[in-house]
This record gives structure tokens, sequence and C-alpha cells, in this order.
């Protein structure tokens, strides 16, 4: 095994690009450690980002769009009155995320870099309509958050890339919905989650746990920018089971998850029906 401390960004970047194998960023390191004794050390370079924080840290505040640098933590979100006025869904789930001691270690990049299905801040940021920022030496691109992702723990990140930041759109919306379901009230790998949201670009339902990847539900979204409006779960369920993929596994079963989620979105709507 290798760690490479780079002391800049270009220095980071030029790492990747003449690394005879793919380097894996390491930032809070919540999740890497935790599969940390399923590797092989031979096969593991990490690439450890922590002398970059001044150029990676931080949320920064635009006209359009709030940025969350590469190494910003939960507790940097849940401590910004910026965000808990104009992304309050990402505080919410910034709470719910382990412990204190996650929270003040682990980074949103590197929730969406890790890949995980269940990941928890991923589906707020999806509902957000989020892009990641990758930078290498040829340059930076932007990729929706929606698009980043192209299988289980795969993605369109190419091993000479480094996400250095998440731009999430200041935008009004009318709607704003997050819940998890786990094993226990805190503390808990997400057995099924959904985060929702409406703007003027119409209506954003997004589940974790529940197929391979975090996932837009598009066609829930498509029946209702169309004005249906869901009489029973069981509806829901008939139109949200062609989005999603659940499987049976350690921590819950595909018709729990289906059901569940099913149950959250026609929860989330009935709510919203009554508030208007």
């Amino acid at each position: 095994m290798n760690v490479l401390r780079p002391a800049s960004l270009e220095e980071a970047v030029r790492m990747m690009a003449e690394a005879a194998h793919p380097l894996t960023p390491i930032a809070g390191g919540t999740d890497l450690m935790v599969s940390w004794h399923h590797r092989p050390r031979d096969e593991l370079d990490l690439l450890d980002l922590s002398r970059l924080s001044a150029e990676l840290s931080g949320l920064r505040q635009s006209s359009d769009c709030i940025e969350i640098g590469a190494l910003a933590t939960y507790w940097d979100v849940i401590r910004s009155e910026m965000v808990a006025r104009s992304l309050p869904l990402l505080a919410r789930a910034a709470r719910q995320v382990g412990a204190m001691q996650i929270q003040t270690r682990g980074t949103w990049a590197g929730n969406i870099g890790n890949g995980s299905p269940a990941a928890d801040g991923v589906p707020v940021l999806m509902a957000y309509d989020a892009t990641v920022v990758l930078h290498s030496r040829a340059g930076r691109r932007e990729v929706p958050l929606d698009g980043y992702y192209t299988g289980y723990r795969r993605s369109v990140r190419r091993p000479d890339e480094l996400i250095v930041a998440i731009r999430v759109p200041m935008r009004r919306r009318d709607f704003e919905y997050w819940h998890k379901v786990g094993s226990r009230a805190a503390q808990t790998i997400t057995k099924v989650g959904v985060a929702m949201a409406r703007d003027s670009n119409g209506w954003r339902v997004v589940a974790n746990s529940v197929a391979p990847t975090v996932v837009r539900c598009r066609r829930t979204e498509a029946v209702l920018e169309g004005g249906h409006v869901f009489r029973s779960a069981r509806e829901v369920r008939d139109v949200v089971a062609r989005d999603v993929s659940p499987i049976d596994d350690l921590r819950s079963t595909a018709a729990y998850r289906l059901t569940v989620l099913s149950k959250l979105i026609f929860s989330a709507l009935a709510a919203r029906q009554t508030n208007a």
C-alpha cells in the first residue's frame, strides 16, 4: 500500500495522471475505513487530501448556487446558516448521518465518491439538481449528479479526475421532503429512503437503498408532472415499482423496501395536499 500526500490541487491531479494504478482519494475516511480489512493492501494506493483544505474546504454562495467544497463535512453544513435558509433538507440529512464523530469527519464529496446505494447525502443533493465538479490536468467539467453513476459503485469519473466541489442551484422550491428508514431511530444504515422537491423545473423524486445506485424515480415524477393525485400508497407502488429494483439482503427485503418507499411518497404528497 502506498499513501501519496499532495501539497496542492495541481500536484494531486498530476499524481493521479501519472499513477500506474488508479489512486483512491481519502478525505474523512469514514466510508473507506469500514471496508479497510476487505481490501488487499498491495492493491490500495491512497491519495491523502488532508493538506488541500485551503483549496477544497468550505461552503461558498454565488448568485445562482451554493458550492460545497470536496473537503466540506456534514458538520460544516449542519452549522451553516446559509444552508439552513436555502437548502434545509441538506442540513436535515446531515444531522442523520451517523454520530457526531462521523458528521465531523465525513465529507459530502466522499459520500458521492463512495457510490453506496444507501448514501444519505446523495438523495437530497440529487433532488436539488446538484452537479459534481471534476478536476484533472485537462481541466474541469461538471456532471449532473443524476447522471454521475453508471452502476453499483461505478461512475463517470475517470481515474485521473478528482471531485473538487458540488454545486447546488439556488431555486425557489414550493415543496421539499426527506426521510430515511433504518433499524433504529438514529445512527443507522438506510433500509429505504426518499428525497423529494418541486421547483420551476418540476418534480424530483429520489430514492436510495432500492437500486444499485441512488436513483431518480422518473416515471413517478412524470405522473406528478401530469397533475395526477395519488389516492393510495398502493397506487404509488404501481408506479414507483417501475423506477426501482430493490433486493433482499441482510438489512431488509425487496418487498419491504418497495412497500415503505410507496408509503413514504404517498404520506409526503398527502401532507402537501393537506397543507396546500
